[in-house]
């Protein structure tokens, strides 16, 4: 096969698939409305079920409600026939995702599902299926034609259920008003939990700040300095609010200085009105200051009106939390 070939392939396989999620708009309706409405009442969980390649995406759909508010798991059929049907009680939902609808499998268990009292929830191709008859829900998931050559092999058919998949959790998502700080306790480890990581969780506090008043001589400043090892330090007014910062690069602008700068306050050296971070901003949010101010510190302070410092935090930090 030539390479313009095998481009035409790919270029057909991904309209074929684009085309199938983009008919599904038009089979949104009220029913789907009941569906996620269904899965917000009901009192248990979510079980997702499918054999062959709709066993993958089911297993990728219950993945993708758990971590976004929806508790989920996913149950074998196969197995569900042999005991594992006990995990269901009438309080959950079970989503059955079939291309037939009628997989032998899934048919066995669908009637000790409705007699158990669970909802069940059906993604099929195919409307005169006994899916299609059992379900307390159905969404139509039928393509016009898989993207295989032959018609035959799962392609377009598992597009389309993963797509109807994701828009059936992200509406669950919405619905329950999941924000990003949820999503941030669910993924506590990899880089997306480095992502939600807090300012608060890496700042340095309590004597690990390095303070001065406003009032100290420059080479107090500097033994600060010198004894907290972060190149800086704050310096705070009468009533402790942050009104400037030191940094090494101030020091050696005014050690260049002709008068006797070492014994001048600090205040007459230091660079006023900081740029700050709030304690409960998110680490990358405090990296993305720093990178635009085009600085390697902030100091933290719990909110925009009160400039009391709550903390200090470096690039350093930032990079040893493996954010970046």
């Amino acid at each position: 096969m030539t390479q313009h070939n095998i481009l035409k392939t790919a270029e057909s396989v991904l309209k074929i698939e684009a085309d199938s999620v983009s008919a599904l708009i038009n089979r949104l309706d009220d029913n789907f409305e009941k569906m996620v409405h269904c899965l917000i009442e009901i009192k248990g969980k979510v079980i997702l079920t499918g054999i062959g390649k709709s066993g993958i995406i089911a297993r990728k759909i219950s993945s993708t409600l758990a971590s976004t508010g929806t508790p989920s798991f996913f149950m074998h059929p196969a197995e569900a026939s042999h005991g594992d049907l006990g995990v269901i009680s009438k309080n959950d939902a079970v989503i059955v995702l079939s291309n037939s609808g009628n997989t032998k499998e899934i048919v066995s268990i669908l009637p000790a599902i409705k007699l158990i009292g669970a909802k069940i929830i059906g993604f099929s191709g195919n409307k005169r299926s006994r899916l299609f008859e059992l379900s307390d829900y159905f969404f139509d998931v039928s393509v016009a034609q898989e993207a295989c050559p032959y018609n035959i092999a799962p392609t377009a058919s598992t597009t389309a259920q993963l797509a109807i998949g994701d828009a059936l959790a992200v509406a669950l998502l919405k619905e329950r008003n999941f924000l990003e700080e949820d999503f941030a306790k669910l993924h506590p480890g990899g880089s997306i939990g480095k992502k939600f990581i807090k300012v608060a969780e890496l700042m340095h506090k309590g004597e690990e700040i390095p303070l001065v008043r406003d009032t100290v001589l420059l080479k107090d400043a500097i033994l600060e300095m010198n004894s907290k090892r972060l190149g800086l330090t704050g310096v705070i007014d009468e009533n402790n609010f942050l009104c400037g910062i030191i940094v090494d690069g101030d020091l050696r602008r005014a050690l260049l200085s002709p008068t006797d700068i070492i014994n001048e306050p600090v205040k007459s050296i230091m660079t006023k009105n900081p740029k700050t971070i709030l304690k409960n901003a998110l680490a990358v949010n405090a990296l993305q200051k720093m990178e635009e101010s085009k600085i390697t510190s902030l100091f933290v302070v719990e909110s925009d009106d009160d400039k009391t410092p709550a903390g200090v935090i470096h690039i350093h930090d930032i990079i040893k939390a493996g954010i970046i």
